[in-house]
């Protein structure tokens, strides 16, 4: 069997990152080739290390290296921003708008994946919302089917218990990434949410 070419396999792998095609791959692997030893080591090892260390926050899902990430350990649980993904909580802190706890769903409802209310992290929310005393919830889901339903999901279960829950205004257009709105765009949709 041929051996793979050392760089040919490290631009397939960069090509493996979302986004990046064949000339952003060799555009990266041509930059760490260039680099010292040291530096090569240094982007490897903070790639393993990230990998080693980084887990979900147990109370919001977050991604941190401790067990409580620090927006839970040192923020008010009177407000919960419910988002998708963590890459979602930190295109909101982006905004600086917003200085409530977050809540990371991992997922939407979506019936095509088989992927239902059990699937992602709802009852684990109810429950903060409950020990926390939560008075609303701010559904920051991505503005498409999924998205949508699963607000709609959850602020129907939300409801009976006394807690306000808003939505994003539509500064955000239909079907687009929470991630990839810029700031302005997000502090206006978190300034102008709903009621739901």
């Amino acid at each position: 069997m041929e051996e793979i070419d050392p760089l040919e396999r490290l631009v397939e792998n960069f090509k493996t990152l979302p986004g990046v095609g064949q000339k952003t791959a060799q555009r990266y692997a041509y930059s760490i080739i260039s680099r010292d030893e040291e530096g090569a080591n240094e982007f490897a090892n903070s790639i393993i290390s990230a990998k080693k260390k980084i887990k979900y926050c147990s109370e919001c899902g977050n991604y941190t290296d401790k067990d409580v990430c620090k927006i839970c350990s040192t923020r008010s649980g009177d407000i919960i921003c419910v988002v998708k993904e963590p890459k979602d909580v930190s295109a909101m802190e982006k905004v600086r708008a917003y200085n409530g706890l977050y809540h990371v769903l991992h997922g939407t409802i979506n019936p095509l994946e088989n992927r239902g209310p059990n699937d992602i992290r709802i009852k684990e929310l109810l429950e903060r919302v409950s020990k926390l005393g939560t008075k609303e919830v701010i559904m920051a889901t991505n503005p498409d089917v999924e998205g949508e339903a699963t607000a709609m999901y959850v602020a129907k279960l939300l409801k009976p218990l006394g807690v306000k829950v808003s939505r994003l205004a539509q500064g955000m257009s239909m079907g687009s990434e929470l991630e990839y709105a810029d700031e302005v765009t997000l502090t206006k949709a978190l300034e102008k949410r709903s009621m739901m």
